[in-house]
């Protein structure tokens, strides 16, 4: 409309169309990426799905004005979350703010862009020092830093490098500002597509409406033999995807809870202690097996990370109070098992009731009631089994009985990890719990199981103290006489003697740092392994004597490391 309206001439109009032939003016344009930088900024800090991002330029010049302006921008949000956590009064606000502010000041960001002639002159006449950054590019590993999760360097500026064959997974944003097409925007689509951790897709925000090309370079490098693009091909697909992707989980959900017998929307009308009970019936009925446990932390898995995959966009706040409440119950689920850190559920189910009341802190004092540890670590012969009885009968008797399963599998797994000779009560435990879940047996059945079994883990715990041995020097013992050898109260004390020997010269001697990978060491081990077997009292068969070098050699090669380094060293 302006060309007809200046009425200009067939050259006059050729000429304006060559110079705007990559809407190279308007792109560049100072208010324009003004307005990108401020969007992008408020963006990237939006979203929970924590990763790296790249930003792609239309040119090295606009791709370090871009990094100078984000730079401002995110300064500018540093200062007002600066401000609000001075004004904050909760301390539940106060640590979200925290937080996010630590994650800002720690983020780092670099433009990486190809060297060309004169390049400092060229930046220089366009009112840029562009020394520093070449600096880093020389002196820094930045595309290792790039590709690594936990490196702070979070956000770069590319215009040309880094689009093609350069892989990075974490990075789950690509900002787009550089018109494309064919093989390079399909190259560039691939840097976010990586499925990685909790990541199920990349996002690319189209600030220049690249994607209008998007159909043609599919039907060049996209589809099958012809060129021809299916339907339902694209890679590529509306945010609103996910948006609806996410409706159907939670709808999934609150079927299968519905069918569990919880009302959905009677726990989100429901407040104060009226909430906490209703949270722990909640509870009480998605343990009902393990499979239902499963299904509904896999349901929530999927509502959470889809949840995250749509922030910052507003289409999120719908979805907000219903996936804030499905991940409360999975943590609290999830907070039975004292193995599994729960700092991070008080802070939501915090934020869920509004500080109304102080809902769950006696999760934390219950590990340190029932179990004796303040940091929910499990010490069994502390456990007042009568007292565990009492609750069980009186209160939710599947979440007590999950409790103790709990507790139980992670007590039997770390003494099997300790000492193989045990495994027969990880099989017993497997099969009171497939038992269960079978419906073979009731519940209170299997908890009187589970409650015997806890005081025979206790006796088999304190057993090494009994035969005068440390528990490493126990395993050596237990693997040297199991299956049962008869023999006399003599043989057995010279046994003992042997398990204590060989330990102590294999520590002392033997078990130098990475000794599993030389031949030398290794044959070095087996051999003062068989030297001090040798010693075995008579009842020992060539036979029998040969197994136990056998397994004794494996123990030794599974357990120990080097260097004062072994299971036993991890032990809490």
């Amino acid at each position: 409309r302006l060309l007809e309206e200046a009425e200009l001439d067939e050259a006059q109009e050729r000429k304006l169309e060559r110079e705007f032939a990559r809407e190279y003016h308007l792109i560049t344009r100072d208010e324009r990426l003004e307005t990108i930088a401020e969007d992008m900024v408020r963006h990237f800090i939006g979203r929970e799905q924590r990763g790296k991002a790249m930003f792609i330029a239309i040119d090295k010049l606009t791709a370090v004005r871009m990094y100078e302006k984000v730079q401002m921008h995110w300064q500018r949000e540093i200062s007002h979350l600066n401000d609000e956590l001075t004004a904050a009064k909760s301390d539940l606000k106060k640590g979200r703010l925290a937080e996010k502010l630590a994650y800002m000041e720690e983020t780092d960001m670099a433009v990486v862009v190809s060297q060309a002639q004169n390049e400092l002159d060229h930046f220089k006449e366009k009112g840029i020092d562009f020394k520093p950054h070449r600096e880093r590019l020389i002196k820094e590993d930045l595309e290792k830093k790039f590709k690594e999760t936990d490196d702070p360097f979070r956000i770069v500026f590319v215009c040309a490098m880094w689009i093609t064959g350069f892989d990075v997974p974490c990075c789950n944003t690509i900002y787009l500002d550089k018109l494309m097409r064919n093989h390079t925007l399909m190259q560039t689509i691939a840097r976010a597509n990586r499925v990685f951790k909790d990541k199920i897709n990349g996002l690319i925000v189209d600030y220049v409406g690249v994607f209008r090309n998007l159909q043609k370079a599919l039907a060049i490098y996209g589809s099958g033999i012809g060129g021809d693009t299916k339907e339902g091909e694209c890679p590529v697909k509306a945010k609103s995807f996910l948006v609806e992707q996410l409706r159907k989980k939670i709808a999934e959900t609150e079927v299968f809870c519905k069918g569990l017998g919880i009302d959905m929307a009677v726990l989100q009308q429901a407040d104060g202690f009226v909430l906490i009970k209703a949270l722990d019936d909640a509870v009480e009925a998605i343990l009902i097996s393990d499979e239902s446990k499963r299904t509904y932390l896999n349901h929530t898995n999927w509502v959470n990370r889809l949840f995250k995959a749509i922030l910052p966009d507003p289409a999120a706040n719908e979805f907000g109070p219903k996936r804030k409440l499905f991940v409360v119950l999975a943590e609290k689920i999830r907070s039975l098992d004292p193995y599994v850190d729960i700092s991070e559920v008080m802070e939501q189910v915090g934020e869920l009731l509004d500080q109304s009341v102080g809902a769950e802190p006696y999760v934390i004092k219950e590990a340190e009631e029932k179990y004796g540890t303040k940091d929910g670590r499990v010490d069994i012969s502390k456990v007042d089994f009568d007292k565990l009885r009492e609750l069980f009968n009186e209160g939710r008797k599947r979440t007590e009985f999950e409790k103790i399963k709990a507790a139980l599998e992670n007590k039997i797994r770390m003494m099997v990890m300790f000492n193989k000779t045990r495994m027969d009560y990880l099989e017993k435990f497997q099969q009171l719990i497939e038992s269960y879940n079978s419906g073979a047996a009731n519940i209170e059945a299997i908890f009187e199981e589970l409650l015997k079994m806890a005081e025979d883990l206790n006796e088999e715990e304190r057993r090494h103290m009994r035969e005068e041995l440390s528990e490493e020097e126990l395993t050596i013992f237990d693997l040297l006489t199991k299956p049962e050898i008869d023999m006399t109260e003599k043989e057995r004390k010279k046994v003992k003697k042997v398990a204590h020997e060989l330990l102590e010269t294999l520590k002392r001697e033997k078990l130098v740092l990475d000794w599993r990978k030389k031949e030398s060491t290794r044959s070095a081990v087996q051999a003062t392994i068989q030297d001090i077997l040798d010693e075995l009292p008579r009842v020992y068969s060539k036979d029998i004597y040969d197994k136990k070098c056998d397994s004794i050699y494996q123990h030794v090669f599974e357990s120990y490391w080097g260097q004062r380094q072994s299971v036993y060293s991890t032990k809490h």
